[in-house]
């Protein structure tokens, strides 16, 4: 069975490096290189489509968004941050070069996560993740695609509302969001401010 946080945080965004299936990213401190997987490109695609279909805008793809939610998917599945007692899958490892963080359902770790983003790219905006997962089990043998994690997130308040702009969402004016998605794990970010870094390459 899925897993969708209920619990959402303001982010500081930024980051993510990883080499999924398709996808491809690279990164130093003064640029990135992302290629958005076909699977990541339709999880975007059809969330602008579900936000058109509410009179909303599309929001420009982020390539420091979309590495910092392809890195965070890597290290859910590879170092598994999220089994650790209390921690969910807003939580990081202690396995490269960011800080360690156990993100707890009462929030009182926020801070561990606001500083994600200026810790791997340039990216200086604060930002909100939404996170769907796999099972809790330490092999990961679960699988998530587009649709999966979109009507999920569609079916919970608290994640549709960031999606849409609806409740404690509704004065946000998105102007970058990112994608990831790794074997059982996908996440979107979502910014106020434009991405210096630019967008995303597309799948050919």
């Amino acid at each position: 069975m899925m897993k969708f946080i209920k619990g959402l945080t303001l982010l500081l965004l930024l980051v993510c490096g990883s080499q999924s299936l398709q996808a491809q990213t690279t990164s130093t401190r003064t640029g990135i290189k992302v290629t958005l997987s076909a699977e990541e490109y339709r999880l975007y695609q059809l969330i602008m489509e579900y936000r058109k279909s509410k009179n909303l805008p599309e929001i420009p793809l982020s390539k420091s968004l979309s590495y910092v939610a392809r890195i965070h998917c890597r290290d859910l599945y590879n170092n598994k941050p999220d089994l650790a007692p209390g921690c969910n899958m807003h939580s990081w490892s202690d396995k490269d070069k960011w800080t360690a963080c156990c993100y707890t359902p009462d929030h009182k770790n926020a801070s561990c996560m606001w500083n994600k983003p200026s810790e791997i790219t340039n990216y200086k905006g604060s930002g909100y993740e939404i996170a769907c997962g796999g099972d809790d089990s330490l092999s990961r043998t679960a699988r998530v695609g587009a649709d999966e994690a979109l009507d999920g997130w569609k079916s919970s308040a608290g994640h549709n509302s960031v999606i849409v702009n609806q409740g404690k969402f509704s004065d946000r004016k998105w102007k970058a969001i990112g994608i990831g998605i790794y074997k059982g794990f996908a996440m979107v970010w979502f910014g106020e401010e434009e991405d210096p870094d630019g967008k995303p390459d597309l799948p050919k």
